[in-house]
């Protein structure tokens, strides 16, 4: 080897070398610790690395509907189950999460709002497939200040945001899917265990989130809206905050906070949700008197000099799961949602008002694009206000849109079109397109919602059709078979068939009617 040559190989060495330190950047850790967090149990523990059941297993326990005359909604069903069974996937000791998940079926990442709205349909299948574990995997990766990131790889388990960028997190939704969890199963040991880490999130939403005028901020891609006309020229549409108080966020939090102080209630831990009561108070005033054009009767995002934006976006909806409008407020709200030249386009509910201008006819996205999540939104707030009817027409229209395009694609999509029946986006995305055919069809077309601890079942029966429910969960172990007879006019009362294996009620509803019905268990 010649003197040359080493010199040579020395020389890369030490390049090599500097390379490698120049790359290892390190600062200085300015996490300020939350006490909170030491309750969180996630973050120690033993990985479930049992193999997950594919669809052909799971089917005989999953719920199974019954509509007379509508086999494309019940092949429908089966399919987006089918899909949902693909994406189940086991930790790996790489990426450290500690409970088998479904995947979001987007970019080999874990979302946490996507996961969160995923969960409001794979709780119908907990008895197949633990599917609300998946936010265990956000709880696990907590840091020690409450902080979780809304994107997670599934390859390593490592942050996709450094957790001060204004993408980093959000939306704050964890405590929505908890909550209709429980609803569904009255899994109060689960209720212990996730109240913590919520709340620890919760509050560093607060610290680290909010403006010294107690209002909220995000961005494009923290709010899940990527593209939305929301943002003032001269800041990013996707990474900037704008200096703006954002509507969905600030709404978000109320509502987030109203969902604690209720798992609060049920766990016996009341004094440590006070400042949350004191928070939701204010912020209810705030959107209210600062956030609220009396003059259009819609919510907006609040610029930095005070005035209001202009943008009539499905985030404004928040409002009525918050429930900050007072009932004068919420009939004139709320009646954007029937007019045709806003929200009530052929496809019901595009995520941009029609009379926008940055409103595409193709849903560019999220400037009119129709997306289940947000969809789903709407019909659970308009629950609220008793505007079922409202809600019920909404979900059909949803439906039956869906099933045309599948009819002509084969598949779900990850949104679609406002004014013709296509679909948008990524194909086979279930992904939270599985709320459509499956939680849409239970809870708003057929109208059946459980309220577990409470022990009632509301059929709210709009069709005319012969429906119901065969193998339908309630609670962890009850088991309900549900059946509508035919009906000639939407007056007439229902004729129904319940068996069940838990003691319940039913509080069943129609047109100009309801009534109490108690089921008693069956013994075989």
């Amino acid at each position: 080897m010649t003197h040359n040559f080493k010199k040579i190989l020395i020389g890369l060495s030490i390049l090599l070398l500097m390379t490698e330190m120049q790359a290892q950047t390190y600062y200085y850790d300015v996490h300020v610790p939350n006490s909170t967090v030491e309750k969180n149990s996630f973050i120690h523990q033993t990985p479930d690395v049992t193999p997950v059941p594919d669809y052909a297993s799971a089917r005989q326990m999953l719920p199974q509907p019954i509509w007379a005359n509508h086999p494309d909604a019940i092949n429908l069903y089966h399919y987006a189950w089918e899909i949902a069974f693909s994406n189940l996937r086991v930790p790996t000791k790489r990426n450290g999460f500690v409970s088998p998940f479904i995947d979001t079926a987007f970019n080999g990442c874990l979302f946490m709002w996507d996961s969160s709205f995923i969960l409001m349909f794979g709780r119908y299948g907990s008895r197949a497939f633990d599917f609300q574990a998946t936010l265990d995997n956000f709880y696990g990766k907590q840091h020690s200040d409450g902080f979780i990131c809304r994107e997670i790889r599934e390859s390593d388990g490592s942050d996709t945001f450094e957790r001060f960028d204004a993408s980093s997190t959000g939306p704050n939704v964890m405590p929505w899917a908890e909550w209709e969890y429980f609803l569904n199963l009255n899994d109060t040991a689960r209720l212990q265990q996730v109240f913590h880490p919520l709340l620890a999130y919760y509050q560093w939403f607060k610290t680290y989130r909010s403006w010294p005028d107690g209002s909220y901020f995000s961005s494009g891609w923290g709010c899940g809206m990527d593209n939305q006309p929301r943002i003032p020229q001269g800041f990013h549409e996707l990474w900037s905050s704008a200096n703006m108080s954002w509507i969905d966020i600030t709404l978000q939090e109320i509502f987030a906070g109203k969902i604690l102080i209720k798992m609060a209630e049920h766990l016996g831990k009341d004094s440590e949700v006070k400042d949350i009561r004191e928070e939701i108070d204010y912020l209810t005033q705030y959107v209210n008197e600062k956030m609220w054009n009396n003059q259009t009767a819609f919510y907006f995002d609040r610029f930095r000099d005070g005035s209001l934006s202009d943008v009539k976006s499905i985030a404004a909806y928040w409002a009525l799961l918050a429930q900050t409008a007072d009932k004068n407020q919420s009939e004139r709200f709320i009646q954007h949602l029937e007019n045709p030249n806003e929200f009530a386009r052929t496809v019901r509910v595009p995520a941009l008002s029609a009379d926008n201008p940055g409103y595409k006819a193709d849903g560019g996205y999220w400037n009119g694009g129709v997306w289940a999540p947000s969809s789903y939104m709407v019909l659970r707030g308009l629950t609220n206000y008793e505007k079922d009817s409202l809600a019920h027409a909404i979900a059909s229209n949803l439906l039956e849109n869906a099933i045309e395009v599948y009819k002509q694609t084969g598949t779900l999509w990850e949104h679609y079109a406002p004014e013709m029946h296509k679909g948008m986006g990524k194909q086979k995305f279930v992904g939270w397109t599985g709320l459509i055919p499956i939680t849409m069809l239970f809870e708003y077309v057929f109208g059946i919602r459980p309220n577990v601890p409470a022990n009632e079942l509301v059929w709210d029966v709009r069709l005319l059709d012969e429906h119901g429910i065969k193998n339908y969960p309630f609670g962890k172990d009850g088991i309900v078979n549900l059946l509508c007879a035919k009906r000639k006019n939407p007056t007439d009362e229902p004729r129904i068939k319940v068996s069940s294996t838990v003691d319940l009620r039913i509080k069943l509803i129609w047109e100009g009617g309801s009534k109490q019905i108690g089921i008693s268990k069956r013994i075989n």
